[in-house]
């Protein structure tokens, strides 16, 4: 919103929030109806082109936003958080409006005429009428638009975002955009009026202009400097994101749409144009401190990673009724990243004080984790994420979800044993998530009741409540009999097998089924101690998270969220791998065999360093 907002601000569809392509509905029924009835392809033709937007965009946000995380030939060295995000979640209004426009156009200005399909003289009038007028008028307007009456009212929204991403481009108050739509009309318009238009010059034109809003506004600088040795003059032509991104910074200077020649040609040109770009390109892959690893969970996480929607990775993973329609397209992509992709990548970067930490994806789905035939794979493609971290001088990579799972390779052992000169050390993070659970079971209670696969972690947790004189009720004899191998002495008399379900405190993992839950006691707390949430039947009790911790303020780069996790949480296991980059722990904490130790050391470390606990409410 810019400081002062003006007259027509806000779009009109904003209340209808994420429904707004609903008023586009009627468009897509006519389209329909015209080309089944009088064999008008020219309206579906309108609404092919905005879906064609949205997926370059999409393109564009996904490429940028994995550029950026690896570090390589980054401009501006800041961060971008929740209300840069929440504020350009608006970027596809403008596509909407386009397509009104488009439509209504074709509607009474077109008719029933059918445009042909290329014309050489029309992509050319086009070409000199954007280079000409279309860039002239914007340098003017542009500057007008900085100027502090208008530029409060309006333009100070798009400059809230001093690191631009390639969706920044396009997000203007409602005002702003009826202006750039009437000036880059002019080409179009024109090419209309004299009958060389054509239905190639205005796709072309229109992805022209996308792709080149796009590219400006990327923080990492892609164009070699080949481009304009080759032909120098190009670079009155054609702007680089690092001369756009000056823009963002400096504000008084290189105005131009796309080309600079009219920032030259009026000395708005900024004197550091030159010496940014070189620097940009010059400026190496980023070699993290720590590396957090971590999978896919459902289908539609592809659309809540860093790398996805914008707008979904801001927000705790939930199913969305619009995704199902998008059912096709994610199986699609899905087969692509996970039986096409062979190898982990970089998708988010943060940083903590003086701590680079990535995190870096394994193209792998939870549900291949369950396949013998994919674990021989997923563990060639851990191991090899470890080696080539270790290279690069990445001191700790902390295993997260299924990464770390005890049938895949022991919390992370196999790779100890198989490597044991590794410089770098692996964190499963058992240590922390166990004692969160323990801390976040309120002071006072007795007796928990205890339900789930045996884990590292759940051992650990049964462990020490036991120690501390909480009655550990088991509702299982064959867990009961796995945890009481791990206690000794007094310790295992408060592990009592039981079928009592009246404790109100619930120690939950994976294995408990729906009948268990509605057993439960109304206002029972189920606290999970696994890797992933249960499923949540009853309203009446309360789910608390899957062990995490609210995250430092100092924490920079905070944009997405992890899984269901809340904004600013992140899952105990990454914590304590965080943890032990900023402690400059030299031992491994991994491996079925080597115990949960120094649970107040991790703890206290966390806390130490700005971590604080979510805390359960009262009953």
């Amino acid at each position: 919103m810019a400081s002062r907002p003006g007259l027509l601000t806000d779009w009109p569809w904003t209340p209808l929030g994420s429904f707004k392509y609903l008023v586009l509905a009627p468009l897509v029924i006519d389209s329909i109806y015209s080309y089944a009835t009088i064999q008008d392809h020219e309206k579906l033709l309108v609404m092919a082109l905005m879906v064609w937007r949205i997926v370059h965009s999409q393109v564009w946000i996904s490429f940028s936003r994995y550029k950026t995380a690896k570090g390589t030939k980054r401009i501006v060295d800041k961060s971008i958080e929740f209300d840069q995000v929440d504020r350009e979640r608006t970027w596809d209004d403008q596509i909407i409006f386009n397509t009104l426009i488009a439509y209504l156009t074709k509607v009474y200005m077109i008719g029933t005429d059918t445009l042909p399909f290329w014309r050489f003289d029309g992509l050319v009038l086009v070409a000199l009428l954007h280079a000409g007028p279309v860039e002239f008028i914007y340098y003017w307007f542009h500057r007008a638009l900085h100027h502090h009456f208008l530029y409060s009212r309006y333009h100070s929204h798009h400059h809230s975002s001093i690191v631009s991403e390639p969706i920044t481009s396009v997000v203007h108050p409602f005002a702003e955009h009826i202006a750039y739509t009437l000036i880059l009309l002019i080409p179009l318009i024109t090419t209309l009026l004299c009958g060389t238009i054509s239905a190639a010059s205005i796709a072309l034109y229109i992805t022209y202009i996308d792709f080149m809003n796009n590219l400006g506004h990327c923080n990492f600088e892609l164009i070699p400097r080949s481009f304009f040795s080759l032909f120098p003059p190009l670079k009155f032509l054609c702007y680089t994101p690092s001369f756009h991104s000056l823009h963002h910074t400096q504000f008084r200077t290189n105005y131009s749409l796309f080309m600079p020649m009219y920032d030259y040609i009026y000395g708005t040109n900024d004197k550091c144009s030159n010496s940014l770009y070189e620097a940009s390109l010059d400026q190496e892959e980023e070699k993290p401190d720590a590396i957090y690893l971590t999978h896919l969970t459902s289908l539609d996480s592809i659309y809540h990673l860093r790398l996805g929607v914008a707008s979904l990775s801001s927000n705790p993973l939930s199913s969305r009724c619009y995704l199902l329609l998008m059912r096709p397209f994610t199986l699609m992509l899905s087969f692509i990243l996970t039986f096409l992709s062979f190898r982990t990548f970089a998708f988010e970067r943060n940083r903590f004080r003086d701590l680079t930490l990535h995190s870096h994806l394994v193209p792998k789905f939870a549900s291949h984790y369950k396949s013998q035939q994919q674990k021989e794979s997923i563990n060639k493609m851990i191991e090899t994420a470890i080696l080539e971290a270790g290279k690069k001088g990445v001191r700790v990579m902390s295993l997260g979800l299924l990464n770390q799972e005890e049938e895949l390779n022991g919390y992370g052992e196999m790779y100890v044993r198989k490597h044991p000169k590794l410089k770098l050390r692996i964190v499963d993070g058992s240590s922390l998530a166990a004692q969160v659970v323990v801390q976040s079971i309120p002071i006072g209670t007795r007796a928990v009741l205890f339900r789930g696969q045996i884990t590292k972690v759940a051992r650990a947790i049964v462990t020490s409540l036991c120690q501390n004189g909480i009655k550990v009720m088991v509702l299982r004899e064959d867990e009961h009999c796995m945890l009481a191998r791990f206690l000794s002495g007094h310790c295992k008399e408060n592990l009592v097998l039981t079928t009592n379900y009246s404790p109100m405190i619930w120690l939950v993992g994976d294995g408990i089924s729906k009948e268990e839950q509605k057993i439960a006691a109304k206002g029972t707390r189920f606290l999970p101690f696994s890797q992933f949430p249960p499923t949540q039947l009853r309203k009446d009790c309360f789910y608390h998270t899957t062990p995490a911790m609210i995250i430092p303020d100092t924490a920079q780069n905070i944009d997405s969220c992890e899984n269901w996790l809340g904004r600013r949480v992140m899952s105990a296991w990454r914590v304590g791998g965080i943890v032990h980059a900023l402690e400059g722990w030299e031992e491994h904490e991994c491996g079925l065999d080597v115990p949960v130790v120094n649970f107040h050391r991790v703890w206290e470390a966390a806390l130490r360093n700005g971590f604080q606990p979510l805390v359960l409410p009262p009953p």
